[in-house]
């Protein structure tokens, strides 16, 4: 009998290691978390004769990642937090009867890492061999396996999410990257005896939709234009760079601004399905007239200084934003006869909705402050961006800020 209890040992202690060697050499090839569970349930129903096995697993919140001899139905009739919470140790709940028993199992395993309740295994339909079950021989074994694959599918669910971060990561580089390069270099806009543009971007970390141009539409006329897209991400950045393109293909010297409006609307709503709609100040400017076009679509009111006059001018929004309306309404295209030195302050509401000392919108105050005297677009940004402190490390810049300053001779 002793020579028998002995060879049994063996055969016992040889089915473990043989077990642990399988689940190591699966880990050490990275086979996935399905392969894994498979092995773990060769292990229970072939080698040690369970029919019914049940893993629970705390995925941000309890549920039954596996099932093994009974139907998930099975599973779902389980009151997690009433059934299992409470049990902190291994739990024979064969015959047990009242609202909070469970049936169709025998025992409940818990698993436990770094004193962490990781998991549940429940087991049922056991095949009794001679003598003691051959459940109660190994259930810490079982624990030890369970724990092992269990702590594996972990490690990879946390080693695929850091990939996932990583590619996410570089896709908003490449997004931040891509909005970037939708801005002009204040290298190539317009500087000379008609006018000149100067603009300032400034980046916040989330991916936004913030745009501006100018674009010279013949010798004497110029068109240019400020934009910020509804919402943050990816796709506004994409929505904006489709914008982008949209509007430097249509937009002509003898194109209405009217019609370049309407025909954006349209662009737009085919490409943002209703999502996303964009606001945008657009303009057209003949140095020989000296007629300034424009249409505010629903954009925040760019700031004029008449220097001659000493007199400040806001060119207020006349129509809905782009995007919002399958069909712009009517509208009126505004026009303004500029007959002196004028500056013109675009900007983006990152920069209007910047909050004060007393936690409250700047507004345009700032704005018109900076840009009432007689020094140049240039100076003028440049002293509202030191006076605001709009740099990347001030925590009151939540939103990106763009500005476009045009100075008309």
């Amino acid at each position: 009998m002793a020579s028998n209890a002995t060879q049994k040992r063996l055969e016992d202690s040889k089915l473990k290691l043989n077990a642990l060697l399988e689940v190591t050499q699966a880990i050490n090839q990275n086979k996935s978390p399905e392969e894994l569970l498979t092995l773990m349930e060769k292990f229970l129903v072939k080698d040690l004769n369970i029919g019914k096995i049940a893993i629970f697993k705390k995925n941000g919140e309890w549920n039954c990642i596996y099932h093994s001899g009974c139907d998930i139905s099975d599973c779902d009739k389980i009151d997690i937090e009433k059934q299992l919470l409470p049990v902190r140790e291994i739990t024979s709940v064969v015959g047990a009867t009242g609202e909070d028993a469970i049936t169709g199992f025998d025992y409940i395993i818990p698993v436990i890492n770094n004193n962490v309740m990781m998991a549940y295994v429940l087991i049922g339909d056991i095949v009794e061999g001679e003598g003691i079950s051959p459940l109660i021989k190994h259930f810490n074994f079982i624990q030890t396996i369970t724990n092992i694959v269990l702590v594996a599918i972990e490690n990879i669910r946390l080693f695929q999410e850091s990939l996932e971060q990583e590619r996410m990561k570089k896709e908003l580089e490449l997004a931040k990257k891509m909005q970037t390069l939708l801005i002009p270099d204040n290298s190539i806009l317009p500087s000379n005896h008609c006018l000149r543009v100067w603009g300032f971007y400034q980046p916040h970390f989330s991916i936004g939709g913030d745009y501006y141009d100018c674009i010279q539409l013949s010798r004497h006329t110029y068109g240019f234009c400020i934009a910020d897209v509804s919402g943050k991400g990816i796709s506004a950045a994409l929505l904006m760079a489709n914008f982008q393109a949209n509007l430097r293909a249509l937009y002509t010297y003898d194109i209405p601004l009217k019609k370049l409006i309407r025909t954006l609307n349209q662009r737009v709503v085919e490409n943002a399905n209703g999502e996303k709609f964009i606001t945008l100040f657009l303009a057209k400017y003949n140095c020989e007239t000296r007629i300034l076009e424009y249409v505010n679509a629903a954009h925040n009111p760019p700031v004029v200084y008449l220097t001659e006059d000493d007199k400040i001018l806001k060119l207020h929004s006349n129509t809905v934003g782009i995007g919002m309306l399958d069909e712009m309404p009517d509208f009126v295209k505004e026009t303004l006869k500029l007959n002196q030195r004028t500056k013109i302050i675009c900007y983006t509401d990152g920069l209007s909705e910047l909050p004060d000392e007393n936690e409250k919108e700047i507004g345009t105050a700032p704005i018109e402050k900076n840009i009432s005297n007689q020094k140049d677009i240039y100076h003028n940004i440049q002293s509202l961006i030191r006076e605001e402190d709009i740099t990347p490390e001030n925590s009151r810049c939540f939103d990106d800020v763009s500005i476009l300053g045009v100075e008309i001779f």
